[in-house]
């Protein structure tokens, strides 16, 4: 699954440390265990349930204990007997729909319950008369911005109601899943809500640690009167992602003519022109350390005839249709893209079982792991020569109609020479001669709202992409760190959620930033433009410098004073080699 974080609004920065969250989950596990007892629950006075329950809190991450609602301990047995219903491939994928009442805190009365746990082969009834509702299993909190939005929306819009205790809540449906984890699930999950026409207000993603999904979706947009209908549609539209879309054994690149990849069991066969040779014999790789790893494949440090290369090696495990067809695209691509700003293509294995890509290795590392793990700090001059490259590179692929659909920090690599290159086209695509692309990519944080909400969407995506990344680039923060991704792409699509800018931030940073992630895509510049503004404002950025020293000198010549050099100023300077300056100004 491409993100397996739980999507709380819980604030878990309180916990002091990985042990107390530990501990927390074992008293979870002990309070849902007396809840069950206590209610008796047929099922947890049989024999070897307390082992039972205890196996399905450890195969879970720690998040899923330290977020469930312990009052409402039979939810733990429902998301328990759904994880089994997914082992059989007669009943997966296994889910369950009910009607959940949703206000800003809970009481602390679960209300009545009304469970029906769905395979693809049965369906239930629900009747539920005018009386409340129970809570969602992870209830929505107040530290979720969006969530507060929402409650305090749900007063003014005439469809709310008022309990007997003065509690603000709407009835809303809560959707849980159950199947085999594999990747892109949570995309093809969060589509198909879409389509279906609900709204996700609240989402939980889990992947066990013996390859199951567990996926909670808090919804909107469907009449409480009109459940039973739901559940139908559901019965006919989820059993579909079990489906292998990989089966069409061709690909049509859009905007090539009739060119296809076909791909085969003994080798991916990726069209060439003649004009370049770029198949690379295995026998001459070699691979020396691994530098990462991700869902579908692997990437190391090697050498191919003395060169230091980056190989990404896809995963045997995940060698599917869908995998050979990405990867045929990503070759594809790579092929036809060559650019100082774009990672350079050397060349790819294409006959199974090893299918690899081979590119220049970038010493620098990624922009990502500068800012995040390096805590690397850029200064003004930094950011916008890193920015105007990643333009430059990205003004080149739209000029090739080439989107690339992921751009992040993560997929920005540093040379030895500090020079900044987008890596990485594995979601990447040829646009189609309408302009308009539809298929859900990328990664939550930096998406678009149009490709977060399936809608067509163009080359403009990745211009909202790169205006999280300049944001990302000044403040070397995490975008929406204190919301999971899923939280980050509901308050982005629903409440027109952005980054919070720092309020020191020049003017014409700010004005480019507003623009870069305008929800209406048209209104968002070309890179050609975005080139041109940050050059301005590098130049403007030094002319301004200049224009600072010349003023404090002129100070210190009226007064007569010249400024000595402290033991802070000797400080100041070992703080500020820490922060990293690149050589390089932007070229203006």
């Amino acid at each position: 699954m491409e993100d397996t974080e739980s999507c709380s609004s819980r604030a878990l920065e309180s916990l002091p440390s990985p042990s107390r969250k530990r501990r927390q989950k074992v008293e979870v596990y002990h309070e849902v265990l007396r809840r069950l007892k206590e209610s008796e629950v047929e099922e947890a006075s049989r024999p070897g349930f307390e082992d039972e329950l205890w196996n399905h809190f450890t195969r879970l991450p720690l998040r899923y204990a330290l977020d469930v609602n312990i009052e409402k301990a039979q939810d733990v047995l429902m998301h328990k007997k759904l994880l089994q219903l997914a082992h059989d491939p007669n009943t997966r994928p296994a889910y369950e729909v009910r009607l959940v009442q949703v206000h800003p805190f809970s009481d602390g009365n679960p209300g009545d319950s009304v469970h029906s746990v769905h395979t693809r082969r049965d369906a239930h009834n629900f009747d539920f008369p005018g009386r409340l509702h129970p809570p969602p299993t992870f209830c929505l909190s107040s530290n979720s911005e969006f969530g507060v939005e929402a409650n305090h929306a749900f007063l003014h819009d005439g469809t709310s109601s008022v309990s007997g205790n003065s509690k603000i809540f709407r009835p809303s449906h809560e959707i849980t899943i159950s199947t085999n984890d594999k990747p892109k699930l949570l995309s093809q999950l969060t589509s198909l809500l879409s389509e279906v026409g609900l709204n996700i207000q609240e989402a939980h993603a889990f992947s066990t640690s013996d390859g199951y999904s567990l996926d909670v979706f808090v919804v909107d947009g469907w009449e409480y009167e009109e459940t039973d209908q739901l559940i139908n549609i559901l019965a006919k539209e989820i059993p579909k992602i079990e489906e292998d879309s990989g089966l069409n054994q061709e690909l049509l690149i859009p905007g090539v003519g009739q060119t296809r990849i076909k791909l085969f069991q003994e080798q991916v066969d990726i069209p060439t022109d003649g004009s370049d040779v770029w198949e690379v014999d295995s026998k001459l790789l070699r691979f020396e350390h691994k530098i990462a790893t991700g869902s579908n494949g692997d990437l190391y440090k090697g050498t191919y005839h003395s060169q230091d290369v980056a190989i990404k090696v896809l995963k045997a495990e995940h060698l599917n249709a869908n995998m050979q067809r990405e990867f045929a695209q990503e070759v594809y691509i790579l092929r036809r893209v060559r650019h100082k700003n774009v990672v350079q293509f050397i060349g790819a294995c294409t006959r199974p079982p090893l299918l690899c890509i081979v590119t220049e290795y970038m010493s620098g590392g990624s922009v990502y792991d500068f800012l995040h793990k390096k805590k690397g700090v850029l200064k003004l001059p930094s950011v916008l020569k890193v920015a105007i490259d990643v333009a430059r590179g990205m003004s080149y692929l739209h000029q090739n109609n080439i989107i690339h659909r992921d751009l992040k920090a993560a997929n920005l690599l540093m040379d030895e020479n500090e020079v900044v290159k987008v890596a990485d086209f594995g979601v990447a695509r040829v646009q189609v001669q309408s302009g308009v692309m539809t298929a859900e990519t990328g990664t939550y944080r930096w998406m678009a709202p149009e490709v977060i909400e399936h809608k067509p969407y163009n080359h403009k995506a990745d211009v909202f992409s790169f205006g999280i990344v300049l944001w990302e680039l000044l403040t070397g923060k995490l975008p929406y760190d204190h919301l999971t991704p899923l939280q980050a792409a509901v308050g982005v699509v629903q409440k027109g959620l952005r980054p919070t800018v720092p309020r020191h931030t020049h003017p014409l940073v700010v004005e480019l930033l507003e623009r870069c992630w305008q929800q209406e895509p048209s209104s968002r510049p070309e890179f050609t433009e975005i080139i041109e503004i940050l050059q301005h404002i590098a130049k403007r950025v030094v002319q301004e410098e200049r224009a600072s020293k010349r003023r404090t000198l002129e100070a210190y010549q009226r007064l007569d004073v010249w400024p000595l050099k402290s033991q802070e100023s000797e400080n100041n300077t070992v703080r500020e080699s820490k922060i990293h300056n690149f050589s390089a100004i932007p070229q203006v």
